[in-house]
Order: structure tokens, then C-alpha cells, then sequence
């Protein structure tokens, strides 16, 4: 087993789901597959992930275990594959990065999913790679949200390009765009109002803000990224699907993964929208925004319950 720098973060992150997971690993001796397949998929369902890929993972898993007995360690290895074989189905796509001026990242998501802290996070991880980074508060329909990332910036030393209460966020970030490409700045990280209306009026929103950056920095937004609070669950799902049908998508934040969320919503993410997950935030502090990594995310939510029995 390959130790990781971040395998406790994960550990604590996914702790809820991994105790709801307990149960398929508390037998004696071995038990026929199919004996386990029923509370198996009671147990995925009830880790938000889903009918639909909780249905995925248990027909591949029986398909592996065949009718053969198995003991706890063989229930884990299967269940792992299984789970690995779907999320790697649809193969990520890597993040782009501009060859020319600054990468421009656009948050995304509704109100309360954590998009004006986790701008800080990216921030002060561009920040330890020794990029110069700006970020924009475009939240500007959000009381408070503009101070509290220039409140970031302050702490952080990172600049922002900030609007009043209410101004049309797609002016803060033309402003944004002039100041990140005239004054080489490697990063610009774009905060949105997080107002999730009709499709429609989202569509027509986005829409906005992609041109006005694209005129200003020729093929930006580089990265759309949706961020998301892992505690809404399948609710979450649901908000992503209606982003992706606005936007293009091309990566998700899980938020607020602190041992309260449950973890299928990572699998049902990538098995229903084929979106890659970008980074976990496993935390309060600024360091606490993990790039996802697959092996630690199955490690933390399987093979850690071998460890305790």
C-alpha cells in the first residue's frame, strides 16, 4: 500500500461513507456474491450515489464475483475495480493552460457551494506553483461576497478587480481580463454570481460572460469549473446537469467534504455527466483544496475499512 501525503485528509473527508460501507465487510468467513448483492446496493444509494450508477457498479461487481465465496478483502478488491472501471470510462480531459498570457479559470455555481472561498484556495495553490495571480469578484448579487474576496486578497496577497453591490458582473470581469493581460499576470481566477434561475436566463448569463472574456483574452475562459457543496447530494447532480446544459463544463469542485458529506456523489458526477473532478475541498483553511486523485478517493472509501478490521 503506497503511502500518500494526503491520505489522511481523505480518510477524515470521507469518513461518513466509509462507515456506511461497514457493513459490507463485517461478515465471517466468506459469503456468496450474490448474497450481498441487495445491501449492496442499498449501501451505494444511500452514499448519494445514485440509482442509476449504484445499479452500474453492483451489475459489474457481480459480473466479477460471478458465483464465487468471498471473503471481506475479495468483497473490497472487486467493489474497488468496479468503481474504478466506471469513473474511467469516459477518460479525463487535462486541464488547458494558455501558451500565451494569462489561463483564465470561470467558478461557477449557485449560492452557499463555497465558490468565493474556494477561488481563495486556487488562488493560494497557483500561489506555492510561484504564479502571479488575480482574481475577480464577479459574485456582485451576493451581499458581501465582493469584501470577503477582497478579504482573501488582502490575506493571501493576491490582487482583485472588484464591482459595487449589484454591478453587471460581466463588466468586472471585462476589467478583470484588460488588467490580468496588460499586466502579465499568469492566473486570473473569475468569482460569478451564483443565482440560479430559468435555464434560459442562466444560459444567456454564461453566454455573456464567455463572449466578454473571449473578446478581451482570445480563446478564454480556458477552464469552466462547477463548483459544488458535496452535502446537496443528488441535488447537486441535478444542479450540474442543468450547468452542463448551459456551459461548457470542463471540471467540478466538491466542496465541504469534512466527514459529513457522503462520497457516491464523486461516482454518480462522473458516470452521469462524464465531468472530471478537479479538486476536493477538504477543509476550512486555505491549503485544504486537494487535487482529486482516484487511487486516495477508493483508498479512503474501501481498503480503509480492511484497516480497521
Amino acid at each position: 500500500m503506497p503511502l500518500f501525503s494526503d491520505k489522511e485528509e481523505y480518510l477524515n473527508g470521507f469518513a461518513k461513507t466509509k462507515q456506511g460501507l461497514k457493513r459490507l465487510v463485517e461478515i465471517d468467513g466468506e459469503t456468496q456474491a450474490s448474497n450481498i448483492s441487495e445491501d449492496l446496493m442499498i449501501t451505494l444509494i444511500e452514499s448519494d450515489m445514485g440509482y442509476h450508477t449504484s445499479e452500474k457498479v453492483c451489475k459489474l461487481f457481480l459480473e466479477k464475483a460471478g458465483d464465487s465465496f468471498l471473503d471481506k478483502t475479495q468483497i473490497v478488491y472487486l467493489l474497488k475495480q468496479s468503481m474504478q472501471e466506471i469513473y474511467e470510462a469516459v477518460q479525463d480531459q487535462p486541464i488547458v493552460y494558455s501558451e500565451t498570457g494569462p489561463t483564465v479559470y470561470l467558478l461557477v455555481g449557485v449560492n452557499g457551494s463555497g465558490k468565493t472561498t474556494t477561488c481563495a484556495k486556487l488562488a493560494a495553490n497557483f500561489q506555492n506553483e510561484g504564479k502571479k495571480i488575480l482574481m475577480a469578484a464577479g459574485d456582485t448579487f451576493r451581499a458581501g461576497a465582493v469584501e470577503q474576496l477582497q478579504k482573501w486578497g488582502d490575506r493571501l496577497f493576491v490582487d482583485v478587480v472588484a464591482g459595487k453591490f449589484q454591478q453587471d458582473p460581466s463588466s468586472v470581469l471585462v476589467d478583470a481580463c484588460i488588467k490580468a493581460r496588460e499586466e502579465n499576470y499568469d492566473v486570473l481566477i473569475c468569482d460569478t454570481a451564483g443565482r440560479l434561475q430559468n435555464k434560459k436566463n442562466l444560459m444567456a448569463e454564461l453566454e455573456k460572460m464567455h463572449r466578454v472574456i473571449d473578446k478581451q483574452i482570445p480563446g478564454a475562459p480556458h477552464n469552466t469549473w462547477l463548483v459544488l457543496d458535496a452535502n446537496t447530494g443528488q441535488n447537486g447532480l441535478s444542479q450540474a446537469e442543468l450547468f452542463k446544459e448551459s456551459t461548457d463544463l470542463t471540471g467540478i469542485i466538491l466542496t465541504k467534504i469534512d466527514g459529513t458529506a457522503k462520497g457516491g456523489i464523486v461516482l454518480a458526477i462522473k458516470d452521469k455527466l462524464g465531468i472530471p473532478l478537479r479538486y476536493l475541498g477538504l477543509g476550512e483553511k486555505e491549503t485544504d483544496l486537494r487535487e482529486f486523485n482516484l487511487d486516495l478517493y477508493l483508498y479512503s472509501i474501501l481498503e480503509g475499512l480492511l484497516d480497521e478490521n
